[in-house]
C-alpha cells in the first residue's frame, strides 16, 4: 500500500525523485559515471536511501532470476525514467518547457502505479493511496514517480538547484535555505571544496601583488 505523502524518505538531494537523478556522479562532466549496472544495485539503492527495508531488498534480489528478461526491463525503465525526470528539472532550472517526450516517460511510469487510487483520511489531513504489490520487481519505480509528480505539482519545484562544482558534480537539489542562495550539492563536499579554492585564489592575487597576508594580533587593551 502506497500513500502520496509516503513516497520516499528524506534524503541529502531534499526529494526522492532528485535523490534517484543523483545515482549518475558527475553527471555535467565530460564523463559521466553510472552507478546503476543491474537490477540488483538499483534494489540496494533503495535499500541505502530507506525506501526499502533490507528483508524486503533480499527478496526483490531473489526474486529476479537471472534467467528471466524481467529485471533488466525493469532498470531500463527505471534508468529512463531517472534521465526523463532529470531532463525536466534541468529545464525548469534553466527557465526552458521541459520536452514532450520527458513528460510522456513520467506519466507512463505515474499510470503504471496510480491505478485504483482513493482518497483516505491519514491523521489530520487526506492523502492519496493505492494498492502495490511490493513483490513486483518494478514495485520500486511508482514512489519514485510520485515523488517527481509531488515535487512538481508543487510551488516547492522552484527551489529545484543543481550543484556549481567546476569539476562537473552536477547534482540535483531542493533549496531550502531562506534566501535561495544553495549553490552546491552539499557544502561539506563541493561547498567546502569551491571555499577553499577561492580562498587559494585570493591567497595567491595577493602575493602576486607582493602583498602578504598578515596576522593582527589583538592584545588586552588593544582597540
Amino acid at each position: 500500500m502506497l500513500h502520496t505523502g509516503m513516497t520516499g524518505p528524506d534524503t541529502a538531494a531534499g526529494r526522492l525523485c532528485l535523490e534517484f537523478v543523483n545515482t549518475v556522479r558527475w553527471r555535467a562532466s565530460a564523463h559521466p559515471e553510472e552507478t546503476l549496472h543491474s537490477y540488483a544495485d538499483l534494489v540496494r539503492w533503495a535499500q541505502r536511501v530507506g525506501l526499502v527495508s533490507q528483508s524486503r531488498a533480499q527478496k526483490l534480489i531473489h526474486e529476479a532470476s537471472p534467467q528471466s528478461a524481467e529485471p533488466s526491463r525493469v532498470l531500463r525503465r527505471a534508468i529512463d525514467l531517472r534521465e526523463g525526470i532529470c531532463r525536466i528539472f534541468l529545464s525548469l532550472i534553466h527557465d526552458r518547457t521541459p520536452a514532450e517526450v520527458d513528460l510522456a516517460v513520467l506519466n507512463k511510469a505515474l499510470r503504471r502505479t496510480i491505478r485504483g487510487g482513493r482518497l483516505v483520511r491519514s491523521d489530520e489531513r487526506f492523502v492519496w493511496e493505492w494498492d502495490v504489490d511490493e513483490e513486483a520487481l518494478d514495485s520500486l519505480v511508482g514512489p519514485i514517480a510520485l515523488s517527481a509528480a509531488g515535487l512538481l505539482t508543487s510551488l516547492a519545484y522552484k527551489r529545484v538547484g543543481q550543484c556549481e562544482d567546476d569539476r562537473g558534480c552536477g547534482w540535483l537539489f531542493l533549496d531550502t535555505s531562506k534566501n535561495h542562495s544553495r549553490r552546491w550539492c552539499d557544502m561539506n563536499d563541493c561547498g567546502n571544496r569551491a571555499k577553499q579554492r577561492r580562498h587559494y585564489a585570493r591567497t595567491r592575487n595577493l602575493r602576486g601583488e607582493g602583498i602578504a597576508p598578515s596576522l593582527r594580533v589583538i592584545t588586552p587593551g588593544s582597540d
